[in-house]
């Protein structure tokens, strides 16, 4: 037995213990969910490594995490957390109420390089009223400011630069190893401030690509779980004996992102058109098989405050070529369609998409780039003509709509437009707080952002993953993570 012990400590990168496999499709390309937009990096590390003051339930209620508790005073203006006492980050230094303020204000500030500054701009001021004691005052009422908190844009980390290489946060999960191309390895925290978690000693993101090659290593026992089915493989999977199949809504919306300071897409007509050509029934059911909602607008079904607006450009090729005469394009025209290739799902999306546009003259070219350079030259410059993507719905209307408003005339497919109306209605959804008031405002908003055809809303994808039987405790919550600190291996 000691023999054993002794191999275990040595070779620490072998399956000692109770270990976790799991299979992903996308590398992530940093660390740091501060500095960097990719989802993937949230999904993979928010609650497993990174933590925020509070978090959400499966219902979507507001639940502590790093604070234990809080108040709101009555003007909605001051925000007083009560800190878990004597949690300390991976590298040992005390995640105290000085640290969660050093924390916010770099995020606050637009030089120190967080992906989404705007975010923290209505903070006024962060006070420290004792070492566990933290209280924001923000500049206006926002109903929206818990659940900002509990975003991947809003962990806690310490005054480090090189997160996204060597990631230290509070999670119950520690950083071992990143093998690009390969696999990254976490390990329990031995100082996680819940001692009964985590239930497992290691969890390894191993990078298979191929849904093919996902499926043989799950069957092979290389890894127990498959996270992000394709819905394909998910089907075939249903019968088979020790393979569990779990599959839930989640709040994220597929989208056709279009570059509207290229022509023709600068023209309504021609966006219209292509509104019209699409038939989100289709792509359901040829790319989906069914694990997904349609969609007319920016928010999911499951999203607060979602108001369906696919009525607003039914399925209609007759109406599509009638506006293409209109703008001048009665033969139709080409495009570019840039795809990420590592994203299955877009890119089969894309090939119906192609086939449904042909059929009214828009002969669309795939473009498929890797998801670094997706990053850079489609979202960072915005040099594309139309792309399929993914956006992950962040719990608050105010919060997922914020692209769509003034904050960010430079996002990728806010480029080109603009809609005063619509900017007025973001910023009063986000100060008030009753929810009737809310859901109006909110209504409205949508249906602008649908009538302008900012972009093409198409499906909500059902969230799929599958387990060897040996495996419990996993969960899909509202938010796009994937939290492991309950999760079992017999």
């Amino acid at each position: 037995m000691r023999n054993f012990l002794f191999l275990c400590a040595f070779f620490g990168f072998l399956a000692c213990g109770r270990e976790l496999t799991i299979a992903v499709s996308t590398e992530p390309p940093s660390l740091d969910p501060t500095t960097n937009a990719a989802a993937i990096i949230r999904l993979l590390l928010q609650q497993n490594l990174y933590e925020t003051l509070v978090t959400v339930d499966e219902n979507g209620r507001f639940q502590p995490l790093l604070a234990q508790s809080w108040e709101i005073s009555n003007d909605g203006l001051t925000y007083t957390f009560h800190l878990r006492e004597n949690v300390l980050f991976h590298d040992g230094t005390p995640c105290d109420a000085e640290a969660v303020k050093a924390s916010f204000l770099r995020a606050k500030d637009p030089a120190q390089g967080h992906i989404h500054p705007e975010y923290f701009q209505n903070i006024k001021q962060i006070e420290i009223l004792n070492p566990w004691k933290v209280q924001f005052v923000l500049e206006t009422p926002d109903a929206s400011f818990l659940a900002l908190l509990a975003l991947g844009d809003a962990v806690v980390v310490p005054n480090r630069v090189d997160l996204s290489q060597n990631p230290v946060g509070t999670g119950p999960f520690r950083f071992e190893r990143w093998d690009p191309g390969y696999q990254l390895r976490l390990m329990r925290y031995e100082s996680y401030w819940d001692p009964i978690k985590p239930k497992l000693d290691a969890v390894t993101f191993r990078f298979i690509s191929d849904p093919t090659n996902q499926l043989a290593a799950l069957k092979a026992g290389d890894v127990d779980v498959v996270l992000e089915l394709t819905p394909e493989i998910a089907s075939t999977l249903n019968r088979e004996q020790n393979i569990t199949v779990l599959s839930a809504p989640q709040d994220l919306v597929q989208i056709v992102a279009i570059n509207k300071t290229r022509p023709p897409f600068d023209d309504l007509r021609v966006r219209q058109a292509l509104a019209l050509a699409v038939d989100r029934g289709e792509i359901i059911r040829l790319v989906s098989l069914g694990y997904a909602s349609p969609v007319g607008s920016h928010l999911a079904p499951t999203a607060p405050y979602y108001a369906d607006m696919t009525w607003v450009y039914p399925h209609d090729p007759q109406r599509a070529r009638e506006l293409l005469a209109e703008a001048g394009y009665p033969q139709g025209f080409s495009a570019t369609l840039t795809l990420p290739a590592n994203y299955i799902f877009h890119v089969r999306t894309g090939e119906v998409l192609a086939a449904q546009l042909a059929r009214v003259g828009i002969a669309l070219e795939l473009a498929l780039v890797d998801w670094p350079t997706w990053l850079e030259r489609v979202y960072g410059q915005g040099d594309f003509d139309l792309t399929v993507i993914g956006h992950v719905g962040r719990l608050d209307p105010a919060l997922t709509l914020v692209f769509y408003g003034p904050d960010r005339p430079d996002y990728y497919f806010r480029r080109g437009w603009d809609n005063p109306e619509l900017d007025g209605l973001l910023r009063l959804g986000a100060k008030v707080a009753n929810p009737v008031a809310r859901q109006s405002i909110y209504t409205v908003a949508q249906y602008l952002i649908t009538r302008d055809v900012v972009n093409i809303f198409l499906q909500a994808p059902h969230r799929i993953l599958v387990a060897r039987e040996s495996v419990r405790g996993l969960k899909i919550p509202p938010l796009y993570v994937f939290p492991l600190a309950e999760a079992e291996k017999d």
